[in-house]
């Protein structure tokens, strides 16, 4: 064995190796979640009592699960402005058919609706080359007035007690909607990390011209993704309805907002390309923390928003220059 390897001097040069900066911010939102879980845990003595880390995950469970689907197309370099208005159509839509027909018919139309409202968003995108801002927010405030006059601007109020269940029961002491949550985060994260297809959205989002002259079916990939979106947008609008026993068409109005917080403070970035579906997730829980922790304090939901919006705002900062810096030091 070679004695200089047990040296304090070779000690002191590996530890100079490490860049703590560049560590910092491919893994500061790690830190920045462990740290916010200690401060909050002092601000509100009941944080980390059981009944509320369940009460936060079941408020996470309709943001995690359209953010999930967003992470796929933000991926790609993409952004969906619909999902608050497929959440509420699905919602409507599916509240409307469980009393006349099943709950099966239901759910399984409600789940079309995400993925046909996907499908135009993908088509748009991709098919008419219009921006994807552009496209989904028109296609957000279409949706939502489908389901304004699919409702007539009214609340349907489900009467079958069975239908609480994706929103309101538990199995054991969790709730199935945040089983359903860790279900969907489970599948979408293993084949964004560890197949074909999660690392040809990667690529795109790095370099769509690239991709596509490297043999991949990059329209067909993006259009996937705003399908995957549409289709959580979908299962968050079901559970909703579920929850509330009812479906309401102005429902979505700030969801959107959001969803886009919880995936931008996670770390996928805007430009595409860079990007995790359990970064999504702390993002996520980062983003429902801190809404426990001021309504514990009894902060308006006014300073929220303005609070929220400022957090967007430091993310994208982050991101940005951040970004930058890894590219400097050729470690993107």
């Amino acid at each position: 064995m070679d004695n200089k390897l047990l040296q304090p001097d070779s000690v002191k040069v590996s530890l100079k190796q490490i860049n703590f900066k560049t560590l910092s911010l491919k893994y500061g939102v790690v830190v920045a979640f462990l740290a916010l879980i200690i401060v909050s845990s002092f601000l509100y003595t009941g944080f980390l009592n059981p009944t509320n880390i369940f009460n936060m995950l079941s408020q996470l469970a309709i943001i995690g699960i359209m953010a999930a689907g967003m992470t796929y197309v933000m991926i790609t370099g993409g952004l969906d402005m619909s999902v608050g208005g497929i959440y509420a159509a699905t919602a409507v839509v599916a509240a409307s058919l469980v009393d006349t027909s099943s709950i099966f018919v239901a759910v399984l139309v409600g789940l079309c609706v995400g993925l046909i409202c996907g499908l135009i968003n993908g088509v748009l995108v991709t098919t008419l080359k219009v921006p994807p801002f552009v496209a989904t927010l028109g296609t957000g405030s279409v949706f939502t007035g489908f389901a304004l006059v699919y409702s007539n601007a009214q609340p349907f109020f489900v009467k079958n007690p069975d239908y609480k269940f994706f929103g309101s029961h538990y199995i054991g002491a969790i709730p199935v909607s945040v089983i359903i949550m860790f279900a969907i985060f489970i599948i979408l994260g293993i084949a964004l990390a560890y197949t074909l297809y999660g690392k040809s959205l990667y690529a795109v989002g790095g370099n769509k011209e690239a991709s596509h002259l490297a043999g991949l079916k990059t329209n067909k990939l993006i259009l996937s993704t705003y399908m995957i979106s549409g289709l959580c947008a979908s299962i968050s609008g079901i559970i909703l309805s579920s929850r509330l026993a009812q479906g309401q068409a102005n429902i979505g109005a700030s969801i959107t907002l959001d969803v886009i917080a919880a995936v931008v403070i996670g770390g996928t970035s805007l430009s595409g390309g860079q990007g995790a579906i359990w970064r999504t997730f702390i993002g996520g829980s980062i983003l429902i923390m801190i809404s426990n922790v001021l309504d514990s304090l009894s902060i308006s939901s006014y300073w929220q928003q303005i609070f929220k919006g400022s957090i967007i705002i430091i993310a994208v900062m982050i991101d940005f220059y951040g970004r930058n810096y890894l590219q400097n030091k050729g470690e993107s």
